[in-house]
């Protein structure tokens, strides 16, 4: 079960495996019964990792909906945000006397909340290849697209042609890895969660996923198709179409208003 909180407003709404979390073997930390709060925002692609990791795990937890503006963004930030990262951003965590930030840390500490179902593969060298591909989405893949974020109005300068073939690049060498298997690391993975989310903002930025490379395309449609990632990706793109932004064509399905148009 998850609890949205935002706005000054509370919805309940069931995760379809919902159950009580129980601590591993260390205590969960001094965590106890005690309910996970998921600090994310509405455009907050890394709190859109954790949360998702958060309802495959089947995690009950309370999601906090930090205050965001399209002009002025997360300005002012919530309290317990800065409180807790010094890079004052979303994801941020708190399970009893456990805080922490970053979304990958925040996977990790499922993981071992919760190893079942499992969001790594079972081998160590699985994992550790799996590992490496949720950090090169992060620290590879997703720098250039960060570029294209300040480049909107200028698609033809020569920063934005770049980061166009660095993603593009990026793009073809996922193509490769998808050969033979239907995710990144063979069973899915945290791996697919971060690339799925980083490839959704590739493509609002310019950036997106072509015909040359079919594997992928398909990847990207199993793994929209989760219930996880629909319940992630959903308020999402309704928050967009609201703000009267283009929603990539993929994600058409998601647009809430009638006539809403994708791009």
């Amino acid at each position: 079960m998850m609890r949205l909180v935002g706005g000054g407003m509370r919805k309940t709404m069931q995760s379809g495996k919902a159950r009580d979390v129980k601590p591993g073997a260390d205590g969960g930390a001094g965590a106890g019964s005690t309910r996970m709060r998921l600090f994310s925002g509405p455009l907050s692609m890394f709190g859109a990792k954790a949360q998702i990791a958060a309802l495959e795990k089947g995690l009950d937890f309370e999601l906090v909906m930090v205050p965001f503006d399209m002009k002025r963004l997360y300005d002012p930030k919530h309290p317990e945000v800065l409180r807790i990262n010094p890079k004052r951003q979303v994801p941020v965590l708190i399970h009893g006397a456990l805080e922490i930030f970053d979304s990958t840390q925040i996977f990790e500490y499922f993981e071992d909340l919760k190893p079942d179902p499992p969001l790594w593969p079972a081998g160590i060298v699985a994992r550790a290849q799996a590992r490496l591909l949720e950090h090169k989405s992060d620290e590879v893949y997703f720098p250039p697209i960060i570029r294209l974020m300040g480049l909107q109005d200028t698609p033809n300068d020569p920063a934005a042609v770049a980061a166009r073939e660095a993603a593009a690049r990026y793009y073809q060498e996922m193509e490769e890895v998808l050969a033979g298997r239907e995710f990144l690391a063979g069973s899915y993975s945290f791996a697919d969660i971060a690339f799925y989310m980083a490839q959704l903002f590739g493509a609002r930025m310019g950036a997106p996923m072509t015909e040359a490379t079919p594997r992928l395309l398909a990847w990207r449609d199993r793994v929209t198709s989760r219930a996880a990632v629909k319940q992630v990706v959903g308020p999402m793109a309704a928050f967009l179409v609201s703000q009267g932004r283009p929603l990539p064509g993929f994600l058409s399905a998601f647009a809430q208003p009638a006539g809403a148009v994708s791009r």
